[in-house]
């Protein structure tokens, strides 16, 4: 394949010597086998390098892999294909009676790239993505095949793993009962008095949102399974019209509002799969940090709001609870995600990054793999415990670096 490949956003332009769609899984086996440096592509939406195999290197792009979906019912799980996005995957597991736990907003994304990044969707008691995957299965150097399931010593390294150990062929995920879901909207929730534990657990998924033009919060998403208590929320207003998490922008790509049921897969994203809710004229960063830590972060951003504020489309507020992979954000504590959605204008966007990354400094943030930021590998490498244990399985499972490029080998030093 030749020409130009561009992340979704347009902001990265990959370097690769060759871009490869293989559409079997041999078929990738066999590229990888012959090749230097490769890296893989899942549906481009990391907005910096870590796609990126270098001048030289073979980008492979997964999206004409066989769209596997294959549901075991009696067992709850599915095995889903590399190249898979969550949208088919949702459908068709729900057709056989199932669900997921959870979903990010955006639900166009690929299931492999999103967990090997530390994707995450909402709720106090929701881990992120990678939670439900039991097993993955890589491609390594070599072309040969690797699973490594719960139980293996190396699991914990192998799920959110940046594409350092080698290409996601196939995940199996844990699934449980169908499950139907109600979106209640709010309007400007105060941040000065604000007690977040109580409004952060206020439904199953809890979105807040604010353009930080002005102190508090324009936006509440509260996402009820309705297998659950209807959360009372008397901190602010109904939402008397259809609303979109960016100011100005049409309501009618994001999904239902107003409490009406809907399948989980329909609501737990803020966005429609049958829409694209953007063009991607957008740069995004995102911040995990304890979430003990969650008002004084939002004191710490609200001082700094006017620096803020002129490159903001919209910052969302989450939560995700701890899980135990390696290399994930939220590893090994409750974390408040802090997400920025940025104008397209990098050159104006950055120094905004930086402050804002003095500004989080003291709460020891983790930066989303696949967004914007500006830390520097050293400042990362001391907030990954198990980091070690990481690079011990790169050396293990691809010893020459096959799959290593500059962005990893940045964190790995």
């Amino acid at each position: 394949m030749s020409g130009t490949v561009t992340n979704w956003a347009g902001n990265i332009v990959y370097t690769a010597a060759e871009v490869h769609r293989p559409d079997s899984v041999e078929a990738l086996r066999a590229v990888v086998g012959k090749s230097a440096a490769v890296r893989a592509l899942g549906s481009g939406h990391s907005f910096n390098e870590i796609a990126d195999p270098g001048a030289g290197g073979v980008l492979l792009r997964l999206d004409a892999l066989p769209a596997e979906v294959d549901v075991d019912t009696a067992a709850r799980t599915v095995r889903v294909g590399g190249g898979v996005r969550y949208a088919e995957l949702a459908r068709l597991v729900h057709a056989h009676g199932l669900a997921l736990p959870n979903m990010a907003s955006l639900p166009h994304i690929s299931v492999a790239g999103s967990v090997a990044t530390g994707t995450h969707g909402s709720g106090v008691t929701n881990g992120p993505l990678a939670t439900a995957v039991r097993e993955v299965e890589l491609v390594t150097a070599d072309g040969s095949t690797v699973r490594i399931g719960k139980g293996d010593a190396r699991f914990g390294g192998a799920v959110t793993s940046l594409g350092a150990l080698g290409v996601v062929t196939a995940l199996t995920l844990d699934l449980e009962p169908t499950y139907l879901v109600e979106q209640h909207l709010f309007t400007e929730l105060p941040l000065e008095g604000l007690d977040f534990e109580t409004v952060a657990g206020a439904a199953y998924s809890v979105s807040l949102f604010t353009d930080w033009r002005d102190p508090g919060f324009r936006q509440v998403w509260l996402k009820r399974r309705t297998d659950q208590v209807l959360p009372e929320f008397p901190w602010a207003v109904p939402a008397k019209v259809a609303l979109h998490p960016v100011p100005g922008m049409p309501a009618e790509n994001c999904t239902e509002q107003f409490g009406v049921p809907g399948p989980w897969h329909e609501r737990l994203p803020h966005f429609r799969a049958e829409f694209t809710p953007s063009s991607g004229a957008e740069l995004q960063s995102e911040y995990l940090l304890p979430r003990e830590c969650a008002l004084d972060a939002l004191h710490a951003v609200h001082r700094i709001r006017e620096t803020v504020a002129p490159v903001l489309q919209t910052c969302e507020v989450r939560t995700v609870a701890a899980d135990e992979q390696w290399l994930s954000p939220s590893h090994g504590r409750d974390t408040v995600a802090l997400h920025f959605t940025w104008v397209e204008d990098t050159a104006a966007v950055l120094p905004v990054v930086r402050r804002l990354e003095e500004a989080l400094e003291s709460f020891d943030p983790r930066p989303h793999w696949g967004k914007v930021f500006a830390v520097p590998a050293a400042a990362l490498r001391a907030r990954y415990p198990r980091l070690d244990d990481f690079r011990a399985l790169v050396d293990e499972l691809d010893p020459a670096g096959k799959f290593t490029n500059a962005f990893v080998r940045d964190l790995l030093g």
